[in-house]
């Protein structure tokens, strides 16, 4: 018979029950036929609590009879398997080899250069020794700058080019990331540490706290990377980061107006007021317009050279060049013209030498340790996510996958190392990073160049940069500012998702007006709310058959979708069902099923609701406050003439209401697919005719 046929045989409708009322029960209730035995080997509780109950037939069957699934100690065994082998269960193949080419193995992963190597050709050299040394004429102006920027000496940003790239070359699965320090880490690092510490009324104290703190950031990202732990890095999205970078960028451009205009008493905030509040006072005393002038023509020329390179790729390289072409004139001016004896403020002495040894420097059992551990979880959270999303973007132009979990364990080991070698954070910058890709690099190989490049440094050429001006490293920092804000992203965003843009402007407004700390909470605070809004009232779907087909979808979203008379097919939009939503869930239902009464008993139609299928398809976690809702939901719905059938529950969302005898409590009504259900109902329906 055909579906028209059949739905113009819908019984009339019962009228909505009313308490203390005992409503008929439904045809479809009345022709189903017992299966007890079917109900107590789905459940082995023995006899359901309802005489009702649907025959099993066809594939209803397989839904009853699935085997219980992995328990909560396999689930644990199969978490510590994948820690330790990441790539999943081992093959016969690999278990049959050899003890020694299972080390290989097992090496080959922790060491992705033991790969990688013996694919190296030589002719890949020529690319990464020119990328390498593009890479360094960049990064060495930069890493002085952004040492200042950390209110350390200049040559902890060289330190922090040296080792970690090196660490990183041996164990990082990125051919194209630049290691070392970026402008937003060491903004934290400062505006962390420098409330705990003065930098400038103890600066031992302070690099030693900053060490520590780079040890526990390094820790913290080694354990997400080792632990599989990355889903923590995620509570920070990519709106949030968004709006966390631009603000930094900001802030971080707003402190840079001290070197760039010569002042030399500033303030130790980071909110915006607090520093336009140190600008105001400060440029009618103590500027000077030498240092000014000096710094704005160099940011010029960065910025048009920059620009010049983005028009024409071939020009990548003046760009690249135009940082370290700025600090070789700006000193020559300076030693020249004996500006510095004017006002015009120079870097002076650096440390002459290789790395020295810090592991005597770091603090385990200072008082302030705590704090150090607090900020290295914070720093650890966005060096990850600034190197991931980094890392990520130019591996998917190279078309390979990056490893997130090795990438963590890479950059936490750098991080370990580089706290015992006089290095803070160092971690992927975009920057550098482009600068590395646009020069053809072929390898990690070309952080090995950049790090020589920058050993010889600090061996040879510290000396001249004694009269290099502070007004260049704020040129260089502004230059790099741009990169950070990126109000396109930010436009996406509002228009794509507006919970998520307020994400992004809070984390915005937070570190803009308050301080780095409060932007994340803001962000993160957000971001939590909106999962808990999205949980706890997750609605329902009404959904209806498309014409022509066995598929049924959202009766709003496609409004060619047509019910079936006397059923009430529900969705629930949400892959939990959980105490903080399963009673909202219950009372939508019951709402839907006394409005489409109301309706029919208002308008004289003949359709009413005698059977509701839950489609548990979406969910895939209940809990026993769930299970309880349902049993109610289930009571609820008999009480006013109406069954309850349950289409594709997954397989532990099964186990769960088998256990619970809550199978049986809906009278065994499972089934594989919303269409069985219905075919059920319809075949029930014509069977007394």
């Amino acid at each position: 018979m055909a579906m028209s046929d059949q739905n113009s045989l819908a019984p009339t409708l019962m009228g909505t029950c009313t308490e203390g009322e005992s409503a008929q029960p439904p045809k479809f209730s009345q022709t189903l036929q017992t299966n007890t035995a079917m109900a107590a080997s789905a459940d082995g509780t023995g006899p359901p609590d309802l005489e009702r109950q649907v025959p099993a037939t066809g594939t209803s069957q397989w839904v009853l009879d699935a085997p219980e699934p992995p328990g909560l100690w396999r689930e644990i065994a199969d978490s510590l398997r994948d820690i330790a082998l990441p790539h999943g269960k081992r093959s016969q193949s690999v278990k049959n080899t050899h003890s020694l080419g299972r080390v290989g193995s097992v090496l080959k992963g922790a060491f992705p250069v033991l790969k990688w190597c013996q694919e190296y050709k030589a002719a890949q050299f020529k690319n990464d020794l020119m990328a390498g040394l593009t890479l360094a004429s960049l990064c060495i102006p930069q890493s002085i700058g952004y040492a200042t920027l950390a209110k350390l000496d200049p040559e902890y940003g060289l330190y922090t080019s040296v080792v970690p790239p090196l660490i990183y070359a041996v164990m990082g699965t990125s051919k194209e990331i630049a290691i070392g320090p970026v402008a937003v880490v060491s903004m934290l690092t400062s505006s962390m540490l420098q409330k705990i510490v003065d930098p400038a009324a103890d600066p031992t104290a302070y690099r030693k706290l900053v060490l520590t703190t780079t040890f526990f950031a390094g820790v913290f990202q080694a354990v997400f990377g080792l632990f599989r732990l990355g889903f923590l890095v995620d509570f920070l999205s990519h709106a949030a980061m968004v709006g966390f970078m631009a603000a930094a960028a900001i802030v971080i451009g707003l402190q840079q107006l001290k070197g760039l205009l010569g002042i030399s008493h500033f303030t130790n905030k980071t909110d915006v007021i607090s520093v336009m509040e140190a600008v105001w006072r400060s440029v009618p005393k103590s500027w000077n317009p030498l240092t000014f002038m000096l710094g704005c023509a160099f940011l010029s020329f960065i910025l048009i050279t920059r620009f010049l390179g983005r028009k024409s790729k071939k020009l990548f390289w003046l760009a690249a060049l135009a940082p370290l072409i700025s600090v070789v004139l700006a000193t020559l001016i300076v030693f020249l013209t004996r500006a510095d004896t004017r006002g015009v403020k120079i870097i002076k002495h650096i440390k002459r030498g290789l790395n020295p040894s810090s592991i005597h420097e770091l603090q385990f059992c200072h008082p302030i340790v705590g704090d150090a551990a607090k900020a290295g979880l914070v720093i650890a959270v966005i060096a990850l996510t600034e190197a991931i999303a980094v890392g990520r973007s130019f591996a998917s132009l190279k078309g390979y996958r990056l490893d997130g979990n090795k990438e963590m364990v890479a950059m936490g080991f750098m991080n370990i190392v580089g706290s015992f070698s006089s290095c803070y954070t160092a971690t992927g910058s975009f920057s550098r990073t482009a600068v590395n890709f646009s020069a053809g690099c072929e390898s990690p190989l070309s952080n090995v160049v950049m790090a020589i490049a920058v050993l010889v440094t600090l061996e040879l050429l510290t000396r001249l940069l004694y009269f290099t001006p502070l007004a260049i490293l704020a040129s260089i920092i502004l230059a790099a500012l741009p990169g950070l804000i990126d109000l396109n992203e930010a436009y996406r965003i509002w228009r794509t998702d507006k919970l998520d843009f307020l994400a992004c402007a809070g984390a915005f407004a937070g570190v803009l007006f308050a301080s780095v700390e409060v932007g994340l909470l803001v962000a993160i605070a957000i971001s939590f709310a909106r999962i808990m809004l999205v949980s706890i009232r997750p609605g329902i779907e009404i959904l209806g058959r498309l014409p022509g087909t066995d598929t049924f979808r959202n009766i709003e979203q496609y409004p060619m979708a047509t019910r079936i008379p006397g059923v009430l097919i529900i969705s629930v939009k949400s892959s939990v069902l959980c105490f903080a939503n399963a009673n909202f869930i219950s009372q939508r239902i019951m709402g839907s099923i006394l409005a489409g009464e109301e309706e029919a008993g208002s308008v004289g139609d003949v359709r009413s609701n005698q059977l509701v299928i839950l489609d548990m398809s979406n969910l895939v976690s209940i809990d026993t406050s769930a299970m309880h809702s349902l049993e109610e939901l289930a009571k609820n719905l008999i009480s006013c003439g109406v069954e309850l059938a349950v289409a594709n529950p997954k397989w532990q969302v099964l186990h769960k209401l088998r256990v619970s005898n809550l199978t049986s409590k809906i009278g065994g009504r499972l089934f594989l697919t919303v269409k069985e259900a219905l075919d059920s109902f319809l075949t029930t329906k014509l069977a007394p005719l």
